[in-house]
């Protein structure tokens, strides 16, 4: 395993940047252009969403044409839409918080967490491992449990906002990623195989057990993409990020400059703002871009790759690799 380290066969396969240069080149053209010369792409990690208004159809042909080609891809998946509408119908009402630092997210408790496995590991992994097998993909289904693929320190208890005092909240049962067992994705892919990841992610409690937890989606995709050196693409239900989030005609091409990520982080709302933060995860992972796009073009991937959705560069980062404050 590693905590966020890029394992040494992918650190390999990752060109040098040039001191003098930005990175502002498409990462999908370098990595083209080093496979060319000899060598091989890094993966791919799609990040495909959960919502009702994301088809994953065009991604499925998409990475399988990628596939076909010769190219590593990991798919994760979200569905937090399927889980809500399955404990609404369990009559169990969805609990989100709000952090102090404004981000909103779920609260997984007991029932919650029983929920997220049956839905998400059983349901939603398995209908999408099914539709890329029938597009000829060796596709093969993975929880973050599996082979303690996804692992880290369970949360039990959370701050949050209620009617502007912090307070903290027991009884999560939510986790932070800090370890990506690489050396099993290195081994399926070598394999033939394209991992279909979901949560849940395997916690780890300080009395030394096991359980299964809740991790965002997105933020499990940028574990997987940093941990690999991998390029990121999170497809969603807009084309990408707005400076107006009401404006479709401001999209936000790419980021290159701290600044420009800066600027990102101030147009990012709602949902977006995770994806930001996921962004900036990989990114600082080992990643050598992100791309953030629209799930419902007929070739979603090959699209975000060419940068028709929002590109952010590894250059947004300090020459440490790291982000820098603010």
């Amino acid at each position: 395993m590693t905590g966020y380290d890029i394992s040494p066969a992918r650190a390999a396969c990752i060109p040098e940047r040039s001191a003098d240069d930005p990175s502002t080149e498409s990462a999908a053209r370098v990595a083209n252009q080093y496979i060319a010369d000899g060598g091989r792409a890094p993966p791919v990690v799609v990040k495909i969403g959960g919502a009702k208004a994301v088809d994953p159809e065009g991604a499925v042909g998409d990475i399988a044409a990628l596939v076909d080609d010769g190219r590593d891809v990991i798919v994760v998946h979200g569905g937090s839409t399927a889980v809500d509408e399955t404990l609404e119908r369990m009559g169990i009402e969805p609990t989100y918080i709000e952090t102090p630092g404004g981000v909103t997210g779920r609260f997984t408790d007991e029932e919650t967490i029983e929920v997220f496995e049956m839905v998400m590991a059983g349901k939603l992994n398995t209908e999408l491992t099914t539709l890329f097998r029938n597009a000829g993909v060796d596709a093969l289904g993975l929880s973050g449990v599996d082979g303690g693929l996804l692992t880290g320190p369970r949360k039990s208890a959370v701050r949050v906002l209620e009617d502007g005092k912090k307070k903290i909240k027991r009884g999560d049962h939510s986790g932070k990623i800090t370890d990506v067992n690489t050396a099993l994705l290195d081994s399926l892919l070598a394999d033939g195989y394209t991992p279909v990841v979901s949560v849940p992610m395997q916690g780890e409690n300080k009395d030394g057990s096991v359980t299964p937890v809740n991790a965002d989606a997105d933020r499990s995709a940028a574990a997987i993409a940093g941990a690999l050196g991998g390029e990121l693409i999170m497809l969603t239900d807009v084309s990408g990020i707005y400076a107006d989030p009401d404006d479709p005609e401001t999209l936000i091409n790419s980021a290159s400059t701290p600044e420009e990520l800066e600027a990102v982080k101030t147009a990012a709302e709602g949902f977006m703002t995770k994806k930001v933060m996921a962004a900036t995860e990989a990114l600082v992972g080992g990643s050598p871009a992100v791309y953030v796009a629209d799930a419902n073009s007929d070739a979603p991937v090959t699209d975000a790759l060419s940068g028709t959705g929002t590109t952010i560069h590894r250059s947004v980062l300090d020459e440490d690799g790291r982000e820098e404050a603010q």
